[in-house]
């Protein structure tokens, strides 16, 4: 199927050379606005902004235009390289030997990467439309909330650098396993039937090599127009459940429940994060105060990755890409990491 405009519908080239450094500054200064412009709106609402209601707003007018316009970017730019690209020149790539090295670079990539699960997402359904595997992609979507820069930086202040080191390997190890896992799997089969259908076959009527750069950014925009338009209301929604649990986070349950060393502690540790949603600077401040009131290393660790690597939010996202049987199966593959690092951390430490 063609997706670039008909010949009646076609714009200038030069409209398209002026338009991309134009959109590009708008997208810088519209994301650089985004805290001011969620603290402004909660200014204008008779709500104290300290309040549980004021932070669940703040979070929600901040993360949805964040999430969204991450989305619009990166699928604007897999696009346009998909005209390069095609899913199967991908696979061909990362195939046989050689995609054993994808699952450390795309952990490493997330490790690398400042996004919370919410944020990763869009980069995570880039890399599935551009066809690659899907193993290697989930290393990845583990990876980048899980042991990003921020939290690690968090961490290494609270915890010290040999604990924030030991947490750096086994996040990066259980992202990478898991990738690895889920790749054996083959489960390419319960992506979202869309999903499958945008993989298949070239991007274009056209040999890739006949494209002009200006077609190829008509590609890009139809991948937006294709994919944002599909999954942004669920943006919202998660995003929207997250922002509620957000303002509303029952710290003393949580210090309650893992305040002790029972065996159940850390599992029960992975069931109560998996519902919450916050970034790594959000839940830093919650693990300082579990340490404080005696919670195990361990079991602290454990809620922490939960949290931010299996987030509700993100798992309502996800369902416009995966089915609900490849959330399930991602979700058991990656808590079965989580608790053995817990277990191992309240056993060593």
């Amino acid at each position: 199927m063609t997706t670039l405009d008909t010949p009646h519908s076609r714009r200038p080239d030069w409209l398209w050379y002026l338009g991309l450094p134009v959109a590009g500054l708008i997208w810088w200064l519209a994301y650089y606005q985004l805290i001011p412009f969620s603290e402004w709106v909660v200014s204008q609402l008779p709500v104290d902004r300290h309040s549980h209601t004021g932070e669940a707003i703040a979070f929600f007018v901040y993360d949805v235009p964040k999430v969204l316009l991450l989305l619009t970017l990166i699928v604007f730019i897999t696009g346009v390289l998909r005209s390069w690209f095609s899913p199967e020149k991908t696979r061909a790539i990362l195939a046989g030997r050689r995609q054993i090295w994808g699952y450390p670079l795309a952990a490493l990539l997330g490790v690398m990467t400042p996004f919370c699960s919410c944020s990763s997402v869009p980069l995570f359904i880039g890399f599935v439309s551009a066809g690659i595997p899907l193993g290697v992609t989930f290393a990845f979507l583990i990876a980048g909330p899980m042991v990003g820069p921020v939290g690690l930086g968090l961490l290494y202040g609270l915890v010290g650098w040999q604990i924030a080191t030991i947490y750096l390997v086994f996040g990066f190890t259980i992202a990478t396993l898991a990738g690895w896992v889920l790749g054996q799997m083959r489960l390419e089969r319960y992506l979202q039937d869309w999903v499958r259908d945008l993989n298949l076959g070239p991007v274009d009527d056209l040999p890739a090599e006949h494209l002009s750069f200006v077609d190829r950014l008509r590609e890009g925009v139809a991948q937006v127009r294709e994919i944002v338009g599909r999954v942004w209301i669920w943006v919202l929604v998660g995003i929207g459940i997250g922002a509620v649990i957000h303002g509303y986070v029952p710290e003393a349950l949580m210090l309650r429940i893992m305040g002790g060393e029972a065996w159940w502690s850390v599992p029960a540790a992975v069931v109560v994060g998996v519902p919450m949603y916050t970034n790594a600077a959000g839940v830093i401040p919650i693990v300082e105060a579990l340490l404080g009131k005696g919670a195990a290393l361990g079991t602290t660790l454990a809620f922490m990755m939960s949290v931010i690597a299996l987030s509700l939010p993100e798992m309502i996202i996800l369902k416009q890409v995966l089915t609900l049987r490849l959330i399930a199966i991602f979700v058991a593959v990656v808590s079965l990491g989580i608790l053995a690092t817990g277990y191992l951390f309240n056993f060593l430490l």
